[in-house]
Formats: structure tokens, sequence, C-alpha cells
């Protein structure tokens, strides 16, 4: 096979194989191993020298496809708990392939006035869900990490206006270092958009109270005081991957509004806490924030990739993003949005369709439903932690993280950061549960996050299961 051109007539082709295999594939996610290493051999049939004439469509996705559902990890599944990651709703799914299979290009409305205008109803609808104003500005991005460079750029921007300089146009040259604060539960991924930005990962300082990380209130607000009125940034957190930890949103809020300072909030997973009236209390005075950020392939279950910015002043995005002075790039109003202009990205895939897709089938209930039974299975997982006589729970468990780690009786202290290390990767080789170890408080844990909306308690209880079955061996 040369020339795609000869397959005009049955470009379909490869699309009914995907379609074929999605049903066997989909059905049995629930009981195949989450990754099964011995079915890894496969990969090499991916390898080989580029064909001088290729296999065809059909033959090379029937390849594909034959490889990815034996050796691929199959993280959708619902006991994938390794990372903070959701799988795909079924909604969700199919509007992915929607994505594909349109293929819109999301930067330009010029482009495809649909998925601008599917973008800007969906990131409505995220921002009623959560609770932010529907006055703020938002993007769709890639990644919580390419939403943190959103929001901070503008952060940035906002910044360096305070001294004077339009930094899109002049950059940093000549400024001073920013100052960002936060506690001790901050994210790498802050740090690497920092770095994106020119700002410095290590430039950002951190304030703690305890070996936890949690915020230690006066000690920032000294440390901005003794910036004697100069802009400042401060970073909160919402949902600290190993233990669920959140700093007081609204403490930081009156500590910014007293300041003057910037405040952006990190709320990759933990935003989703605002949808129960259990966990709401953690996401209180998210809308005080100047910018917010937040995954979309995590708690709310769409497709790689997902993210999702939003920012108080709706013309920052476009000050620190737009303006390149292209002639043939158009102006924009409130209906006809570039959303390149209000992100990183120049070219776009309409991502917003699997997120238009999953609200509307769903909606707000469905949402908080799936929230609430996270935070159900969480919690018994915790209870079941704390019942045990051979496991240590080492944080209280507040939304869907479970932070805990293996201490049996009469293994002394010493022993236990390399017993639990030993564990967690028995635990990934035996495949049947995918929860590897972190690191809190100086010791050597497990942090399962439990954000897929296939995850049961049962899927929770096997988790303890296997880790004591492998602890026999």
């Amino acid at each position: 096979m040369s020339d795609p051109i000869h397959e005009h007539d049955t470009a379909a082709a490869g699309l009914d194989l995907v379609a074929k295999a999605a049903e066997p594939y989909l059905r049995t996610l629930d009981d195949r191993l989450v990754h099964d290493r011995t079915r890894d051999a496969l990969l090499r049939e991916l390898e080989g020298p580029l064909p001088e004439k290729g296999d065809g469509g059909p033959a090379a996705v029937e390849r594909l496809l034959r490889i990815g559902t034996e050796a691929g990890t199959h993280s959708s599944g619902p006991r994938f708990f390794h990372f903070v990651v959701g799988g795909s709703t079924p909604a969700a799914m199919a509007g992915d392939w929607a994505t594909s299979l349109l293929d819109q290009g999301g930067g330009l409305w010029l482009v495809s006035p649909f998925a601008t205008h599917v973008e800007t109803v969906a990131l409505g609808w995220l921002k009623d869900l959560f609770g932010i104003p529907a006055s703020f500005g938002g993007v769709l991005t890639p990644s919580a990490t390419l939403a943190h460079v959103t929001g901070l750029a503008a952060a940035r921007h906002w910044w360096a206006e305070r001294h004077g300089v339009d930094v899109a146009a002049q950059g940093l040259a000549g400024l001073p270092q920013m100052p960002v604060l936060s506690s001790g539960l901050v994210h790498a991924s802050t740090r690497k958009a920092l770095q994106i930005l020119g700002c410095g990962r290590d430039t950002l300082r951190t304030f703690s109270r305890d070996d936890a990380g949690r915020v230690d209130l006066a000690a920032m607000e000294a440390a901005l005081t003794a910036l004697g009125g100069a802009p400042a940034v401060i970073v909160a957190n919402l949902g600290e991957v190993n233990s669920g930890d959140s700093d007081p949103i609204n403490d930081l809020a009156d500590l910014a509004a007293r300041h003057g300072a910037w405040l952006h909030v990190d709320g990759a997973f933990g935003i989703f806490t605002a949808l129960s009236p259990r966990t709401a209390h953690l996401a209180r005075g998210i809308e005080r924030a100047n910018s917010i950020t937040a995954d979309g392939h995590k708690w709310l279950n769409v497709p790689y990739e997902s993210g999702f910015s939003f920012v108080q002043d709706p013309e920052i995005l476009g000050k620190a993003f737009g303006a390149w002075g292209a002639a043939y790039l158009p102006s924009m109003d409130d209906e006809r949005i570039n959303y390149n202009m209000l992100g990183p990205e120049s070219s776009r895939r309409a991502r917003a369709l699997p997120i238009w897709a999953t609200l509307r089938a769903y909606g707000r209930e469905g949402y908080r439903e799936m929230v609430e039974r996270h935070l159900d299975a969480a919690s018994h997982l915790g209870a079941l932690v704390e019942r045990s006589p051979d496991f240590e729970l080492v944080a209280p468990v507040q939304m869907s993280v479970v932070c805990f780690r293996y201490r049996p009786p009469g293994v002394p202290e010493d022993r236990l950061d390399d017993l639990n290390s030993a564990l967690g990767a028995a635990l990934l080789a035996d495949g049947r549960v995918y929860a590897g170890t972190s690191t809190y408080r100086g010791m050597t844990v497990f942090r399962p996050t439990l954000v897929n909306w296939r995850t049961t308690r049962a899927d929770a209880e096997l988790l303890l299961d296997v880790l004591r079955e492998l602890t026999l061996r």
C-alpha cells in the first residue's frame, strides 16, 4: 500500500476494526490485570524499520489493536490507583472518537465555529459545576501542568504590569524575581510551570507548620509584609496527592486581599470536592481566586489530554497569550472566540467534545453520585486499614486518597521503608491492582487514589486482600 488516496472508498475500515474491538475490550476491563507483564514481549512487534511500502490502514490498525489490548496498561479500568488517573466515561469516550472523526481545529473560530462553541459551553458548565463565577474567563488545556502555565502566565503578566512592563512584549529582563509563596503541599507541576515561564522552578518559597506540609499562615504573612507592598503570587493547593490535604483557601484569599497578591488555586483533582456536601468546605473560597487550574483526565473521567484554567479577569488571558500581530489571524469578540489566543497552544485539538458529551450525559447529579461513591469507597478502605493489625493509616481520609503503609507487629521502624518498597514493587508486578508507593512525611507509603468511574468498594477491598496475599509469599 502506498498513497492513502487508494483507501478513499474504504476509509472507515480501520474505524470498524476499532469499534469491533471496543465491545470485548470494555466488557472484560473489570476483570483484566491492570498490567500483565507476560504480554510485554508483544511490544517488539511494534518495532522494525520504517516500511518502504506500507501494510495499508486496516492491517496497521489491526496490529495496533492486537498489541495494545494485550500489552497496554489498562488504566481505564477500576483498579488503577497508582497515580491520580480516571478513566473515560462511556459518553466521554464516544465524544473523543467523535473528536477524531470530525478533526476540528479548536484554536480559531474561523476554522471551526462548532469547536469554539462547544468549548465555550463546556467551560460554562464546568464553572457552574464547581461554583466558579460565570464572569471568569477560561480555556481548555492538555493537562493541569499546562493549565498552571496558563494561570501563572496570567499572574506573571499582572505582576509585571505592576512593575510597568508588558512582559508578553518585552520579556523578563530587568525585572526582579517574581515572589511565589505556597505551603508544603505544592505539587511539582506548579514548579514546572514556573520553570517553563522563566520564573525559576526553585524560586517558589514554601511555608509549613508541620512535616505534612500544612501552611504556616503567620510565616507567609510575615514574608508578604517583608516585601513592602511589592506584588506577589500565592499558590493554594486543593487536594495533595499523597494525603488529600488542602490549604485553607478562604484564609489564603484573605491574605491575598490584605497584601494585594494574586491567588492561584491548584485544584487538579480536589476541585471535585465542591460537588459533595461532605467535602465542599475544602473548596470553599475558590470563587475568590484570581486563577484556578484543574485536570479533566482525573475525576472528570475524560480521555487524555484534558485540563482547564479559569481566570477572574477574562481580558488578562488575551494579554498574556494573544496580540501576535499576524495579519492572517482574525480578530475575535465574545461570540467568535479564538482560544489559541487565550492559552499556550496555537494548533489545538477540539478537546471540548468529550467534556461536553460527559457533562451532557450525566449532569451535576451523575457526577455528584460518582464523587460520593468514591468518597464512600475511600472511607471504607481507610476504616479497613485502621482495623487491620498489619497496616497503618498515616493520614486521615479526607477525599478519595488513602495514605497507609504495611506495618506488621514486631518490625522495627528502620526496616519499614524497605519493606513497603518491596511490597509496592511486588504489587505492580502482580498486576491485579496498580498502586505503587510514594514518600509522605519521610515514610514510604501507599497512596491509592479512587477517581475512576468504574471503581467500587469491592475494588478497594481487593487492594488489601492482594497486599496481604503478597506478604505471605
